[in-house]
């Protein structure tokens, strides 16, 4: 690996570096932050920064979302303390999910086959019903199908059926929902 080779100047999040530096500032203050509880607020200003969010959404205190352009979260969604939304691209999330304390979605990687280290980028889609366990990994490009729970600490690492209950790291399919 040559760091001093990493180039990811083709990558681009959007926003224009004004809004980048805006929302840096507003999800320092008003997500990461504990002391506010109000899920009204950060919906609020998640909305004004472009995320898609709707009904009955609870955003707990401590979460961090990289950027709110690409997220998209459905209906009586459940965001956990200190969930790390990375999505340095799309993030959807359907209706009636649940991220647990601490869990993790990342759309961001790097190829270790490379020696220029070039970084990945890939959606990541959780459908319907979709439980993420606390301290749980979904990484780049995964798609969790409807009814799928992620258990506690495991990490997702390719698609996840529907209605299956995956364990581990990798995770793997422990039994039906």
């Amino acid at each position: 690996m040559r760091l001093d080779l990493y180039n990811n100047s083709w990558y681009n999040p959007g926003g224009g570096i004004i809004k980048r530096l805006l929302w840096f500032f507003c999800n320092a203050v008003f997500l990461q932050c504990r002391w506010n509880p109000s899920s009204t607020l950060k919906i609020a200003i998640l909305r004004f920064f472009g995320a898609k969010i709707g009904k009955g959404v609870t955003i707990k205190p401590s979460v961090n979302v990289k950027y709110p352009w690409f997220l998209e979260i459905g209906d009586h969604v459940w965001i956990g303390e200190e969930v790390w939304i990375d999505n340095l691209t799309k993030v959807k999330i359907g209706n009636n999910c649940c991220l647990s304390q601490g869990a993790m979605l990342l759309t961001g990687s790097h190829n270790y086959k490379q020696e220029t280290f070039d970084l990945i980028v890939k959606n990541i889609i959780l459908e319907e019903s979709v439980w993420i366990g606390a301290k749980a990994i979904v990484c780049p490009g995964v798609i969790c199908f409807k009814d799928s729970v992620l258990s506690v600490a495991s990490v997702a690492t390719q698609n996840l059926e529907p209605g299956m209950i995956y364990q581990g790291n990798p995770a793997v399919i422990k039994r039906k929902r």
